[in-house]
């Protein structure tokens, strides 16, 4: 496979040029992405000539609600859906609220109802979940290894066995422990015995965005500020499921599903600039002469940002599975995570980030709202991971300044 032009892929994103960013090498992409010019450029029209009433009978109207229905199109295109299945919310957070009232409703006055929850989650896709109990539905607790951080299908499978589980919400990976869990095999098991699979993708998405069909699962979400985006969550949607749920937007919009679950109007114009990711990767495509449709170019692209991830951030976790006064999260083997590496340090994170910060390494360190991962792994809130997270635009120059730095440091 052809490797990624990173010269040609840098160019795509300002940031690298900006005075005020580019003094740090970025390793600060698990809290959010550098957003691609493609998208920049939408959202600059979009203000300076569609800022009205999208679909209104007038051309700015005409072209607002064009834009937006573009992106819609675009993004369904790539990830193999149809448009009606994505649906655009202020954050994945808010989604995944607005998801689990509608199961709240849909499972109301099922007596035996059960559902399956991870420890190994961010709180977005875990404590909504939970707060289901309220209900009478009885959560059940898939947890993760306390050494590896791994969840293990086989505890799955037990969880599923007396077939009252009617739904079953985990991360493509964890934000903290990055390891990559096998989407479709785990929603065939979680199918096979009659649940519903619900996906948070927003630690896996900026490292290849989902082929849905693929996957498997009933409902997929990802945050497209981290997927080098604006500040918005997108929510994919099976048909079928998203129609049997309750509805949870306004009563005379629930006939047409991206309208069904969203009880406020999205952004706008963030939602026209949203098509710009999709250019961004047809632009990769091209490029490297990736070639097919939408999903086709899609996958493509995935393939060739985590052969680049898994070749650069590779050193890093071989320089920190070699030292003997830190705890390195997750697998030591690249192709196995997400490029998101958090470590265990001897004190506290926090300081070491900001001493990092003097040194040119833009990162940060704390829970990341992995509380329960963290505890699962018997690490103090208080004390926290240093978290160093990378992308495909991500040079093996950063790393190596990134090390260097850690040796001075740590």
């Amino acid at each position: 496979m052809t490797a990624l032009d990173l010269d040609f892929t840098r160019k795509q994103f300002p940031a690298f040029a900006s005075p005020v960013l580019s003094s740090h090498a970025f390793f600060e992409n698990a809290g959010g992405s550098y957003p691609c010019i493609q998208v920049i450029d939408r959202l600059t029209r979009f203000y300076h000539d569609r800022k009205v009433q999208p679909y209104g009978p007038y051309p700015g109207g005409q072209a607002a609600g064009a834009e937006m229905d573009e992106a819609r199109v675009k993004l369904a295109a790539m990830m193999a859906v149809r448009p009606a299945q994505v649906s655009f919310g202020p954050s994945t957070s808010a989604n995944t609220y607005v998801l689990a009232q509608a199961v709240r409703a849909w499972l109301k006055g099922d007596a035996k109802a059960a559902i399956v929850v991870t420890n190994q989650d961010h709180e977005a896709n875990s404590g909504v979940w939970r707060r289901l109990a309220d209900e009478g539905i009885e959560v059940r607790e898939w947890r993760l290894d306390p050494e590896t951080g791994a969840l293990d299908p086989a505890n799955l499978s037990a969880l599923l066995a007396d077939g009252q589980v009617r739904l079953v919400a985990f991360p493509h990976c964890s934000n903290v422990i990055a390891e990559v869990n096998d989407v479709a095999a785990i929603s065939a098991l979680a199918h096979a015995a009659g649940a519903k699979v619900v996906v948070d993708g927003v630690s896996y998405a900026p490292h290849g965005f989902p082929d849905f069909p693929a996957l498997g699962c009933d409902a997929y979400l990802f945050s497209a500020y981290k997927t080098y985006g604006p500040h918005q969550g997108i929510m994919v949607l099976d048909e079928a499921f998203g129609m049997e749920l309750p509805g949870q937007g306004h009563f005379f919009n629930h006939g047409t599903l991206y309208k069904r679950h969203t009880p406020a109007g999205p952004d706008h114009a963030q939602v026209a600039a949203c098509a710009g990711m999709a250019d961004y990767v047809d632009a990769l495509a091209a490029h490297h002469g990736i070639t097919g449709d939408a999903g086709a170019k899609g996958r493509g692209v995935h393939d060739l940002m985590r052969a680049q991830e898994i070749q650069v951030i590779q050193p890093l976790l071989d320089y920190f599975a070699a030292r003997n006064d830190l705890r390195l999260i997750g697998p030591r083997d690249a192709a196995r995570r997400a490029p998101t590496v958090a470590v265990e340090l001897s004190g506290a994170a926090e300081p070491v980030s900001e001493e990092l910060g003097r040194h040119g390494i833009a990162c940060w360190a704390g829970d990341f709202y992995a509380v329960r991962p963290l505890e699962a792994l018997g690490i103090a809130r208080e004390k926290g991971v240093l978290r160093l997270s990378a992308a495909h635009y991500t040079s093996a120059d950063d790393v190596a300044r990134l090390i260097r730095a850690l040796d001075q440091v740590l």
